[in-house]
């Protein structure tokens, strides 16, 4: 996959090189030596060195998306560990994290080795499996989570089910604290989340029952208590109410370990989006108001929100083209990742550093791995990319075997050019 036996040198010459882990951002040459950084600053070109011209471009850490679904083991048919991973690439992502919702659940060693062991074999990028919390994700018995850890697991979650029982929560916290793992919490009150939308006016127009912003303020509310409780490290899945960004903004000015993280459909649309009962705007989180909207872009500004991730859900037509309150839940986008986040640079949310801190060194350091940097020791996980291409995104050419992207026909800028994973070069635009 991504350990080649490699022999020859690369250089990386004449980019913007940013590395937000250690606040470079100069015009740079970047040196590769057997998939290793070796050197970053004006280098001297030598015979032996495989040129890779980067003038024009950005380059920067391989992305690291910490929300991704690759649906292998279970339902191929939608996304597989070979196709998703080849997605990533194109995005740019040369780290994911693979949620345990899987067929049969990531919640025991099998599962954990044979999602790593098909990384191995049909991976083009860095795959890190995310275990679940609780038994088949059914929210009663916990796992062992301190062997999955040992096994690979980079944190733990019940994904699209939420961990609802309090008692279970609090135990779930207290033992995770033990070895320090993350927990990631799709935040939702079960009792306030029947709707299929955002609960509001759009809602009332549509005839379609609403989910209050309050099913997801509820859990973020009681689960914040819960680490002030026991000390345990918390997450916050896809983020996407003001009340919710407040809760977390509270949460850290206490200096408690919580941690949130945003996704481009929800910082970059409204419920609007769902007039014409537009399927590939049905997500759960559901896309909120003008006003959600709005806080999450104050939320990444200020630094409260410091993890943008994709939630790549990828679905067949299947269950995606049928009537709205039928529809799978969730949308594709590892390959929007990028251009969609450079708007927030365009439209002076966040500077183009912290946009791609979001996206590499923060992530990582969350989730314990090595990644999401240039500093020089560590893997070549390398993207270039041009942040003035224009492109309209097409879903039916992209990498991901589903198509149901939320971002389909919309005009973008910014480009991924190449990506390259311990000095492998895994993706190169072909002018697609």
């Amino acid at each position: 996959m991504y350990n080649p036996s490699l022999t020859e040198s690369i250089l990386i010459r004449g980019g913007r090189v940013i590395d937000p882990a250690h606040g470079r951002d100069e015009t740079a040459d970047v040196l590769i030596v057997d998939g290793v950084i070796q050197a970053v600053g004006r280098l001297e070109f030598t015979a032996q060195c495989r040129v890779i011209e980067a003038e024009g471009l950005v380059v920067a850490p391989g992305l690291v998306d910490m929300h991704v679904h690759l649906r292998e083991p279970g339902q191929e048919y939608k996304e597989d560990i070979a196709s998703g991973t080849r997605a990533a690439a194109a995005g740019g992502v040369t780290s994911v994290a693979c949620m345990p919702n899987t067929q049969p659940v990531a919640d025991d060693l099998s599962v954990i080795g044979y999602i790593q062991e098909r990384a191995r074999q049909s991976g083009v990028v860095r795959v890190f499996p995310v275990g679940a919390i609780t038994k088949g994700l059914q929210g009663q018995v916990l796992t062992e989570m301190g062997l999955l850890q040992r096994a690979g697991c980079v944190a733990f979650s019940d994904d699209g089910r939420p961990v609802s029982d309090s008692g279970v929560m609090r135990k779930a916290l207290e033992y995770s604290r033990m070895f320090s793992a993350l927990l990631i919490q799709h935040a939702e009150e079960p009792s306030l989340s029947g709707g299929c939308m955002h609960e509001g006016i759009v809602s009332s127009r549509l005839g379609l029952p609403g989910i209050p912003s309050e099913s997801e303020s509820v859990m973020v509310d009681r689960d914040i208590r819960l680490v002030a409780l026991t000390g345990g490290r918390y997450h916050v899945a896809h983020l996407s109410t003001r009340q919710a960004v407040v809760a977390v903004e509270q949460a850290r000015r206490q200096g408690l370990p919580v941690s949130c993280e945003v996704t481009p459909h929800h910082f970059s649309l409204t419920d609007e989006a769902v007039i014409g009962y537009d399927t590939d705007a049905k997500m759960s989180p559901p896309l909120r108001s003008t006003t959600d909207r709005q806080a999450l872009l104050d939320g990444l500004a200020q630094g409260v929100i410091t993890v943008i991730a994709t939630d790549h859900a990828p679905h067949d037509e299947e269950n995606k083209r049928v009537e709205f309150c039928r529809a799978a839940n969730g949308v594709i986008g590892l390959e929007t990742l990028l251009p969609v986040s450079l708007e927030l640079v365009r439209d002076g949310v966040m500077s183009l550093s912290a946009c791609l801190a979001a996206m590499s060194c923060h992530p990582a350091r969350l989730l314990g791995i090595p990644h999401g940097t240039l500093e020089v020791g560590r893997a070549a996980d390398v993207v270039l990319f041009d942040p003035e291409e224009s492109w309209i995104v097409d879903a039916r050419q992209m990498q991901s075997k589903s198509k149901n992207s939320c971002f389909h026909g919309r005009r973008v800028k910014g480009r991924v050019k190449q990506t390259l994973v311990a000095g492998r070069v895994v993706y190169t635009d072909e002018g697609r």
